[in-house]
């Protein structure tokens, strides 16, 4: 079975990297359709030709710094997509269209719980047709550096994440979960982005991150959390590694079979690590899900009763 939401959902917000107000409507698609971001504001300007359109898929990625970036053949693009494809995902999502007035999605409060809520408020809708997923065949993973990032075979989908990082308001965390039966959003949807101090004034002094607030990230220095209210987690940032981790892995095209494994991992990795699968003979293969798997998958069985989770 597939799913869509039930009717448009709009928001309201800024974006990340340029600090400008920016417009996102997620609306109901066809079955089979997978989803497809669309640049409004290209779409209503007569005098631009361009495909408006960008499939959320593995291959429209392309390199940027501290987000997921997609952009199609006539070089359209759009930013900071792992946010809405993790809620997407985490919700059971399969078809949707994601409008957005300008080059990048708006970044809320650094979660995915403000995506999560709305989708759950407003419902979502079952679709005919199977659904399919990606089942990994085979181990297949990639090293950079200290940082490695990995695929292997399991019966649904289970993300594994280390990081390690010098400033003791973070230090080192592992978690593991097994994405099933609306875990996502009980354990992951609400937990923001982090960074340290001195990247944010670094990052905001050559024109970056210029939404970046320490009401949209967990802003850390040293010992210390600045943002108000401190964590929502004691573990919240490798818990939103592991959020990131299933919003690029939604770009397979389909719900995972299989078993992510991220030491330090990032954006960059998990997409290179989509390309090495699908350039892999024997790696994977998309098969139909049958009843007993699709109650496995991120997504199954989850209703507004979740929402408690979120806050």
């Amino acid at each position: 079975m597939q799913k869509t939401v039930a009717k448009a959902i709009t928001f309201d917000g800024v974006g990340l990297h340029s600090g400008k107000p920016v417009r996102m409507v997620v609306s109901p698609a066809k079955a089979n359709s997978g989803i497809v971001f669309r640049r409004s504001d290209i779409d209503a300007d007569i005098n631009d030709t361009r495909d408006a359109r960008i499939a959320a898929r593995w291959d429209a990625v392309v390199p940027s710094k501290l987000c997921t970036l997609i952009r199609n053949s006539d070089g359209v693009e759009i930013s900071t997509i792992e946010h809405i494809m993790a809620a997407l995902a985490g919700c059971g999502v399969t078809n949707a269209i994601v409008d957005v007035n300008g080059p990048e999605i708006p970044i809320e409060d650094g979660s995915s719980a403000q995506f999560v809520t709305a989708f759950l408020q407003t419902g979502l809708v079952a679709q005919a047709g199977p659904a399919r997923a990606l089942k990994i065949l085979k181990p297949v993973s990639i090293e950079v550096g200290s940082a490695t990032a990995r695929l292997e075979p399991a019966a649904t989908l289970e993300i594994d994440f280390h990081i390690d990082f010098e400033d003791a308001a973070i230090g080192v965390q592992d978690k593991s979960l097994k994405m099933a039966n609306g875990a996502f959003i009980r354990e992951l949807s609400n937990c923001r982005t982090f960074c340290r101090k001195s990247d944010v004034d670094m990052m905001q002094s050559n024109g970056l991150a210029l939404g970046g607030t320490f009401e949209n990230a967990v802003v850390v220095d040293g010992d210390d959390v600045l943002s108000p209210g401190g964590l929502r987690h004691s573990d919240e940032p490798v818990r939103h590694k592991m959020l990131d981790a299933l919003g690029d892995l939604a770009l397979a095209g389909a719900p995972i079979l299989g078993r992510y494994v991220g030491v330090r991992s990032g954006h960059a990795m998990t997409n290179a690590l989509l390309r090495e699968v699908f350039a892999t003979p024997g790696a994977w293969a998309f098969v139909a899900v049958d009843d007993a798997t699709a109650k496995t998958l991120p997504g199954a069985g989850v209703s507004a009763s979740d929402l408690a989770y979120c806050a």
